[in-house]
């Protein structure tokens, strides 16, 4: 059963694969139409950087949440 199961997967890549080659092909082609100057398709995309924070901003961020969560609280102590 299980080789089944790997003989279907290997066949579905595949075939995705070819299908893929055949996409990137005819957008290839459609961009070329276009005018466009597009070398290479990407696939997966460019990574996307992350924001990073100076210790500073991260401290000023969590001084600010304790301050929010610190307000909220006293407003239910003065609720009850």
């Amino acid at each position: 059963m299980k080789t089944d199961s790997l003989k279907q997967y290997v066949t579905l890549h595949q075939t995705l694969n070819a299908e893929k080659a055949k996409l990137e092909a005819r957008l290839s082609a459609i961009n070329k139409a276009l005018g466009g100057s597009l070398a290479k398709v990407t696939t997966v995309g460019s990574p996307v950087k992350k924001k990073k924070f100076s210790a500073a901003a991260r401290a000023a961020i969590a001084a600010a949440q304790r301050a929010r969560w610190a307000k909220i609280k006293a407003a239910k102590k003065v609720g009850k």
